[in-house]
C-alpha cells in the first residue's frame, strides 16, 4: 500500500485542527466574550505554528538533499499549501472579527477606533497617550537610520509613512514604531457615562493612530498614516556539540539565539503602500521563502485571550469549582488513603490541589525517606516546586529531572532548576538526545519493616495553572507492579546506561512502539478468528506512519477502532476497503482536550492505559514517555464511563473524515444532547451523591 495516498501530512492536519478552534468563535452557542478570546487562540497557536513546524520546513527546503525523505513529504509542496491555508483563514479572522464587533455593539459594548472618538473621549484618550503611551514610545526614522532596527519576535510594529508639502517625493519619510503592548494592556476602557450602559473600547494601536502626529511634531509633517506589520522567526533550538559546554550553558545560549531566528512570515496591514512594504521586506534581508500573509488593520490577535471582562456575566464562560475527590476528602492523611487503593484525580473537574497535598504531607512526614520527580513544564510561581523546596528545608532527599528542552519554558525551567539545586536537591537535566516528558513522582517512605513507593503518574504537566484548564488524568498509587517500574525508570535517569527492565509500564524509547504494535497485532488475529476486537484510542495527536499503517491493517480485518484526536489525525477515515472500521472525532470546547487513554479488547480481558505519549515519530523513538497500565476496576469503569461520554458527544465533537471537514457532530432528531466536558463533570458530581 502506497501509505502516502492516505496519509494526511501532519502538518495540514494540525491547520485543520486550528480551523476547528477558529469555530469556536463564528459558535453562536459560545458566550460572546468567548469568541473573541477563541480567536486569540486560533491566533497563538498559528503563530506557534509558523515558529516551530514551518520555520523546520523552509530550512529542510535550503537544504533540498533528502528533504523529502526527512520529512516523508515535499517541503515544498507543503509549503504552498499552508500558505494557501492561511491566507484563507486569515481572511475568515478578519471576516468574523467584524461580525463579533458588531454582535458586541448589540451588547452595548463598542470597540471604537480613533475616529470614532467623541470629544470627551478624545480628551480622556489623548491624557492617556501623554501619561502612558509617549513614554514607552521610540520612534526610528528608517529610511535614515544606518542600521535596519531588529524587529521582535510575538512584537507588531507600525510601519508610518509620513508626508510633508504634500505628495513630493522629497517629502517622503519613512519610520517604525513598536507597539508596547509587552509594557500597555491592548484593550483600554474608555470612562462609562453616569447612567449610560454603553461601553467603549479602544485598542492601543488606535490610540498611537490618534496622536500619531504628535509622535513626529518635531518633523512638521502634513500626515502620518500608519500600518501595522508583525514578523515571525525561526523558534527551533540549534543546540551545539560543544562537548566542553555544560547543557545549561548550551542552552541558555539557543534560546538568546532563537530571538534572533530567520524570518519566516511577515504578516501585514493589507492596505500598507507597496511602496513601504518593498522598503521594509528589502530591508529586513528576508530570504525569498518568507511567507507573506496579507490581513486587516489588526495582528497578534493573540492579545484577545485578555479581552477585558465588560458587560453582562453571559458574555463569559463561567467554570464550576473543581469536585473533592469521593476517596479524598474526608481523608486524614493521602498516604492512607492510596495505602488501601488506587486513586484516579481527574483535572479540571477534581482538584490539582491534591498532588500539592500529597506533596505537602511528604515534605513533614517523619517516615518519608525521598522524593524523586519530573518536571517539564510548570507554573510561573510554581507550588510545586515551593513544595519541594520545603521538603528540603525539612531534611527530606530530593531529585528532579528537569527537562532543559521543554520548548518556550526553557528559561522558566532554568530558573527552577537553580533555584532547587540551591535549596540542595539533586537536579537532573534531563538526558542526552532524549527529552524527558514523562510525569513522575515516586516519593519513598519506611513503613517500619517494610519500605513502601508511592507513585503518582499523569498525562499532563505538574503545573496548578494549566490543571484548570486542561484535561488530564493523574493516577496515585502505590501497587508494586507499577512503583517497581517507576523506580527502574529514576535509576534510568541517575544512570543513563542502565536501561532496565519494565514488566508493567510501557516506555519509549525502549518497549512502547513495540509493545503497542504488539496489541494492535492481537486485536488483528482475533478479527480474523471472529472473535470480537476493538481499540479506543484518545490522544492529543496520531501521525506516526507506522501506527496508522497498522490501524489500517486491523480497520481491514474487522477490528473496530474508535479515535478521540485533539489535534493532527494523519488516519483517514471511511475509506472502502481500508478505514471503512475506523471512526474519528475532535472535541474542541471550553477546556483543552489533553488526556491520553489507550483501550484494547484483548479477548475480553481489556487492556487499559493512560499515557504522556501521543502517537507520534518523537514520542516513541525521541522521548521518554510512559504508559501506564490501570489495575483497579473501578477506576477501569470510571475511565471507560468517560470514553463513552466523549464518544457521545453530539454538540461540541467534529467528525475526522477524510477531506477534513470538520463537521460537527449533530444529534440524530429527538436524541439526547450530549456535551462531553459538561457531561463529565456531571458524571464525578453524581459520583460525590452516590457515595
Amino acid at each position: 500500500m502506497a501509505l502516502n495516498k492516505y496519509y494526511i501530512p501532519r502538518d495540514i492536519s494540525w491547520l485543520s485542527f486550528n480551523e476547528r478552534v477558529f469555530q469556536e468563535a463564528t459558535d453562536k452557542t459560545v458566550p460572546l466574550v468567548e469568541r473573541i478570546k477563541f480567536l486569540g487562540i486560533f491566533s497563538s497557536n498559528l503563530d506557534e505554528f509558523f515558529r516551530v513546524r514551518v520555520a523546520t520546513l523552509k530550512r529542510l527546503l535550503e537544504v533540498k538533499k533528502n528533504a523529502k525523505e526527512v520529512m516523508g513529504e515535499n517541503p515544498k509542496k507543503l509549503l504552498k499549501q499552508i500558505h494557501t491555508t492561511v491566507v484563507q483563514q486569515q481572511k475568515k479572522v478578519d471576516e468574523v472579527y467584524k461580525l463579533l464587533v458588531k454582535e458586541l455593539a448589540d451588547q452595548k459594548i463598542f470597540i471604537i477606533d480613533e475616529k470614532k472618538l467623541n470629544a470627551e473621549q478624545a480628551t480622556f484618550v489623548q491624557k492617556y497617550f501623554r501619561d502612558n503611551v509617549l513614554p514607552t514610545l521610540a520612534p526610528i526614522m528608517i529610511d535614515s537610520t544606518p542600521k535596519f532596527p531588529f524587529l521582535n519576535d510575538k512584537s507588531i510594529y507600525f510601519a508610518v509613512k509620513l508626508l510633508k508639502n504634500g505628495k513630493s517625493a522629497k517629502g517622503l519619510r519613512y519610520a517604525l514604531i513598536q507597539i508596547p503592548t509587552h509594557i500597555l494592556p491592548r484593550f483600554v476602557v474608555l470612562p462609562k457615562k453616569v447612567k449610560s450602559e454603553n461601553r467603549y473600547i479602544i485598542l492601543l494601536d488606535d490610540i498611537i493612530r490618534f496622536c500619531l502626529k504628535e509622535v513626529f511634531a518635531v518633523l512638521d509633517v502634513d500626515s502620518a498614516e500608519a500600518y501595522t506589520i508583525k514578523l515571525t522567526r525561526d523558534a527551533e533550538l540549534d543546540i551545539d556539540q560543544d562537548f566542553s559546554k555544560s547543557i545549561v550553558e548550551k542552552i541558555q545560549a539557543s534560546v538568546k539565539q532563537r530571538k534572533v531566528g530567520d524570518p519566516v512570515r511577515i504578516v501585514y496591514d493589507s492596505a500598507i503602500p507597496i511602496d513601504l512594504l518593498t522598503f521594509i521586506t528589502k530591508k529586513i534581508k528576508a530570504k525569498k521563502s518568507l511567507t507573506h500573509i496579507p490581513g486587516g488593520r489588526y495582528h497578534n490577535f493573540r492579545d484577545f485571550i485578555k479581552f477585558p471582562s465588560v458587560g453582562h456575566s453571559e458574555l463569559l464562560y463561567h467554570n464550576p469549582a473543581p469536585l473533592p475527590h469521593p476517596d479524598l476528602q474526608k481523608s486524614i492523611s493521602l498516604f492512607s488513603v492510596i495505602r488501601k487503593k488506587d486513586v484516579l484525580l481527574s483535572h479540571p473537574y477534581q482538584s490539582f490541589n491534591y498532588i500539592i497535598d500529597l506533596l505537602r504531607e511528604a515534605s513533614i512526614d517523619p517516615k518519608v525517606l525521598s522524593i524523586k520527580m519530573t518536571l517539564y513544564r510548570v507554573a510561573e510561581n510554581s507550588n510545586i516546586c515551593a513544595t519541594l523546596i520545603n521538603a528540603l528545608k525539612n531534611g527530606k532527599k530530593v531529585t528532579v529531572v528537569v527537562e532543559l528542552q521543554a520548548r518556550f519554558d526553557e528559561e522558566s525551567n532554568l530558573y527552577w532548576a537553580n533555584q532547587l539545586k540551591e535549596e540542595g536537591a539533586e537536579v537532573i537535566y534531563g538526558i542526552a538526545g532524549l527529552k524527558v516528558h514523562s510525569k513522575l513522582l515516586l516519593i519513598t517512605r519506611n513503613e517500619g519493616s517494610k519500605v513502601i513507593d508511592y507513585v503518582n503518574i499523569g498525562t499532563g504537566n505538574f503545573n496548578e495553572k494549566t490543571a484548570g484548564l486542561y484535561c488530564d488524568h493523574s493516577l496515585m498509587t502505590c501497587d508494586e507492579r507499577i512503583t517497581e517500574d517507576v523506580a527502574t525508570i529514576f535509576h534510568f535517569y541517575h544512570n543513563n546506561f542502565h536501561i532496565g527492565n519494565y514488566k508493567n509500564l510501557l516506555v519509549s524509547p525502549f518497549t512502547m512502539r513495540e509493545k503497542l504494535i504488539k496489541f494492535i497485532k492481537k486485536e488483528i488475529k482475533s478479527a480474523k478468528a471472529g472473535n470480537e476486537a476493538y481499540i479506543i484510542i484518545k490522544l492529543n495527536s496520531l501521525v506516526d506512519q507506522e501506527v496508522v499503517e497498522k490501524l489500517y491493517e486491523a480497520s481491514q480485518a474487522g477490528v473496530k477502532v474508535k479515535l478521540i484526536i485533539r489535534g493532527s489525525c494523519s488516519v483517514m477515515t471511511g475509506i472502502k476497503g481500508l478505514s471503512e472500521n475506523i471512526e474519528a472525532i475532535s472535541i474542541i470546547d471550553k477546556y483543552l482536550e489533553h488526556a491520553r487513554i489507550l483501550v484494547f479488547c484483548n479477548e475480553g480481558d481489556e487492556r487499559m492505559y493512560i499515557t504522556s505519549a501521543d502517537w507520534m515519530y518523537r514520542n516513541f523513538d525521541l522521548r521518554n514517555e510512559i504508559a501506564v497500565p490501570i489495575f483497579d476496576e473501578k477506576i477501569r469503569q470510571d475511565l471507560k464511563a468517560i470514553l463513552n461520554i466523549q464518544l457521545s458527544d453530539n454538540t461540541k465533537a467534529r467528525i475526522l473524515d477524510a477531506k477534513q471537514s470538520n463537521m460537527y457532530k449533530f444529534a440524530s432528531p429527538g436524541a439526547k444532547k450530549v456535551r462531553a466536558q459538561i457531561d463529565t463533570y456531571n458524571y464525578f458530581r453524581s459520583r460525590l451523591t452516590n457515595t
